[in-house]
């Protein structure tokens, strides 16, 4: 008998999707099919290409409605934000598609008498993308969009919690007259992804997730010559200076930790606050934060919803009270919230203070509606405690002085600096963590770089007899 992937809804914890693992001959089916498909489909002018892409995107869109609501039922956002993310996914997908032509043109080497000298920007193969389930569409289209434009072909293994998105991409692909095989999805295990990562027809990883799971697919990749792009953890800072826009950065710094439940790499996990303006800081923060509303996600009043699933909403509980435990201070009362319960996923926000540095909740990923804000005395001391981190996705500054900013940028060790926003990804500049955030580079011009390889043509059209 077929092994079952079971999707569990946070909404009700019952079972909302089930599909059979993909067996060892589908798996083989669908690397030979892609690998074909690949050889004519990077011959079809980029032009062609783009067509393609801008029609999947009308596909998607028709779909916009359908596709929210599952986001809902499969990870638990509330459904009054989920067509943010499909708005998000076709501007992705369209800002990559309008920067194809130039991005991906030959890179002539200058005139030289007597010959002909160009780079050709030439595609990989066959690009594996595993995406995650918090992001489940914005994440896949990183990779999937751009590998096709660029003359992949593309298998995407998605997360069990999200495997709905893989199969729409389908519905779109084949609407937009992809040919068969350029896009494939497989519904698979752990070990059966470790096995086509290892398999000397896949050409590149596209990987979204855990440090623990960016060192997996680097084990199953360790015996061969192939390239990986990791996007894993983050916990990442923000400071707010003394000459900030007081409102606008405790309202965005509030909804930068806690859409979605807080459940974002790029998420806010810790504020440094000028001690100027701390106090005050802090209780508007806390004043805003009890205004969430918690409950069924399906409800469009809801602006919070449940984590994924209750383990990782006990794994958030466990570091609140261990944080407490070790001196900090808990400032929401969870019994605002009705809905906030042990043993389910629904779980109230909650805002630390009196935290340290050293602490484990200041320095590891929590992944859950948990915020700590720290009082610091200014610009070096906030830049020393940003930088003490082992993850670098992204951080912000909140001022109202853009040279600062700059300079304080400069000193950040982090893939994306921001001035005045967080939890953001803009597709014209390039999305890269350093450190355990991960390596390699989606969207942007810069993107189509991790998903072809250069080859130089070096011609000499004058030939002396």
């Amino acid at each position: 008998m077929t092994a079952v992937q079971t999707t569990i809804s946070p909404v009700d914890e019952r079972v909302y999707v089930e599909r059979p693992y993909a067996t060892a001959a589908d798996i083989e089916r669908t690397l030979a099919h892609a690998v074909k498909a690949q050889r004519a489909w990077k011959t079809t002018p980029i032009a062609g290409r783009v067509r393609i892409a801008n029609a999947f995107c009308a596909a998607f869109e028709k779909r916009r409605d359908a596709i929210a609501e599952e986001i809902t039922w499969q990870m638990g956002r509330p459904l009054a934000a989920a067509p943010g993310e499909v708005r998000g996914t076709l501007e992705r997908a369209r800002h990559m598609a309008a920067i194809a032509e130039e991005s991906l043109a030959d890179l002539d080497a200058g005139p030289k008498a007597g010959f002909r000298r160009f780079v050709r920007r030439e595609p990989l193969g066959v690009v594996l993308t595993i995406a995650a389930w918090n992001y489940p569409y914005l994440i896949a289209v990183n990779s999937v969009v751009p590998a096709i434009l660029a003359g992949n072909a593309v298998i995407l293994k998605h997360s069990a919690q999200t495997p709905l998105c893989a199969e729409r991409f389908a519905e779109c692909f084949e609407e937009a007259g992809l040919p068969q095989g350029v896009y494939q999805y497989l519904h698979m295990t752990h070990i059966d992804t470790e096995r086509v990562i290892g398999d000397p027809r896949t050409a590149f990883v596209a990987f979204t997730g855990s440090v623990a799971g960016g060192h997996s697919v680097q084990h199953a990749a360790a015996d061969r010559f192939v390239a990986t792009g990791l996007e894993l953890g983050g916990n990442d800072p923000a400071y707010v200076r003394a000459d900030a826009h007081f409102s606008h950065a405790v309202e965005n710094l509030v909804d930068g930790a806690f859409f979605n439940s807080g459940q974002s790499c790029c998420g806010i996990g810790r504020i440094y606050v000028d001690e100027k303006i701390y106090e005050r800081f802090v209780a508007e923060f806390v004043k805003l934060t009890n205004a969430y509303k918690l409950g069924n996600p399906t409800d469009q009043s809801v602006n919070l919803g449940p984590l994924v699933r209750t383990r990782a909403a006990d794994e958030v509980r466990r570091t609140i009270d261990a944080a407490v435990k070790g001196g900090a201070r808990a400032l929401i009362d969870a019994g605002r919230f009705a809905a906030s319960r042990s043993g389910t996923p629904y779980l109230a926000p909650q805002v630390l203070v009196d935290v340290r540095q050293e602490m484990p909740v200041m320095q590891e990923e929590t992944f859950g509606p948990l915020v700590s804000i720290l009082k610091v005395r200014g610009d070096e001391e906030a830049i020393a405690c940003m930088n003490d981190s082992r993850y670098g996705l992204t951080a912000s500054v909140w001022t109202s002085d853009t040279q600062a900013a700059l300079a304080i940028g400069e000193r950040i060790e982090t893939g994306t600096w921001f001035m005045n926003r967080c939890d953001y990804l803009d597709p014209a500049l390039s999305w890269v963590g350093v450190k355990d955030s991960g390596r390699g580079c989606t969207l942007s011009q810069v993107g189509f770089e991790h998903l072809t390889r250069p080859k130089s043509f070096h011609l000499r059209t004058a030939v002396t007899p």
